[in-house]
C-alpha cells in the first residue's frame, strides 16, 4: 500500500517552526497503515524537516544555535548571484535536509514521549509551504 498526501502551512518564516505531528498521525489513522513508514518532504530549498520537543525553551535553543552556525546578517554569495537576502536559509535547509521518515508500527507512529516532527520554515518572509506526505506499508 502506497498513499500519498499534501500538508498546507502558512508560515511566517524566520525561522518559523510548526508542530506537523498532529496531521501526519491524522493521515497514519486515516489511511489504515498498520506496520510501514511514513515519509514527510518538503519541495523547496529553504525549508526543513527534522524532530524536537516542540517546546518554548528547545525552540529557543535551536533557533539560537542556528543564528550561530549560519547567521542572518553574514555575506552570502547567493545574495550576490540573485539578488535577495536569504543566503541563509538555502544553507539552513541543506544542514537539516528537506525530509524526515518515521516507523510506524501497530499504526503508530514511533516518535519517543517528547517527540514531536517539525517543519520549520527559513525563508526570510511568509509563505504557503505544501509538504509532500506518503505511508507506504501494510
Amino acid at each position: 500500500m502506497v498513499t500519498t498526501s499534501i500538508v498546507h502551512l502558512e508560515t511566517k518564516g524566520h525561522c518559523d517552526v510548526l508542530d506537523i505531528t498532529p496531521q501526519v498521525k491524522t493521515a497514519v489513522k486515516d489511511s489504515g497503515l498498520r506496520d510501514g513508514i511514513a515519509t514527510v518532504f518538503c519541495p523547496g530549498s529553504t525549508g526543513a524537516l527534522t524532530t524536537i520537543e516542540h517546546e518554548p525553551g528547545a525552540v529557543h535553543d535551536l533557533k539560537e544555535i542556528l543564528d550561530e552556525i549560519a547567521p542572518p546578517d553574514r555575506d552570502y554569495r547567493h545574495h550576490l548571484r540573485w539578488g535577495d537576502d536569504n543566503g541563509h536559509s538555502h544553507v539552513r535547509a541543506a544542514m537539516l535536509g528537506p525530509s524526515l521518515t518515521v516507523p510506524v508500527v501497530e499504526g503508530t507512529l514511533t516518535l519517543g514521549t517528547w517527540q514531536q516532527i517539525v517543519f520549520i520554515d527559513f525563508d526570510t518572509r511568509a509563505r504557503s509551504r505544501r509538504l509532500v506526505l506518503q505511508l507506504m506499508g501494510e
